[in-house]
């Protein structure tokens, strides 16, 4: 009778502490927070150009023009433009920085700077509430005197 009640309160015990070390483990599916995060263009949408034969479109970041050279991107009314339109304007920010993606309308044949339609900005606070892999957009409206642009930007924690 003494074997049998030893053989129960050992498994009793060893029933007691299986639980114990599964919840010392790692939870399925655990996240870490990004340190930093890739921030890109994805679309453009012209809703009303600022031109009745359209506007010709270049993005700039950081200095850079996208797509480079003298190249632009046509936008008519009603027109989306996405990231690889543009040559895929691309960086990384931290989560205490910023990226600033302006939308700019050039004049051919010279197409330089152009004049500044409005800007979407990507914050590093918004970065630092992301965990590795997480993804989430950042839309913008841009109006303007006679011109109205929708601006995606798609921000990945890494």
């Amino acid at each position: 009778m003494r074997s049998h009640k030893l053989v129960l309160a050992l498994a009793l015990t060893a029933s007691l502490a299986v639980p114990a070390a599964v919840s010392a483990a790692s939870p399925a599916g655990a996240t870490t927070r990004a340190s930093t995060c890739r921030v890109e263009l994805n679309f453009v949408d012209a809703y009303d150009t600022d031109e009745n034969n359209g506007d010709e479109i270049r993005v700039n970041l950081a200095g850079y023009m996208y797509p480079s050279g003298n190249q632009y991107v046509p936008m008519n009314n009603g027109d989306r433009a996405y990231s690889g339109n543009f040559a895929n304007p691309t960086t990384t920010i931290g989560t205490t920085g910023s990226a600033l993606f302006s939308l700019r309308e050039v004049t051919p044949p010279a197409v330089g700077q152009g004049k500044v339609l409005g800007s979407v900005t990507a914050w590093g606070f918004t970065c630092a509430t992301l965990t590795t892999g997480q993804v989430t957009d950042i839309p913008q409206h841009i109006f303007g005197n006679g011109y109205w642009y929708f601006m995606s930007l798609v921000m990945t924690g890494l």
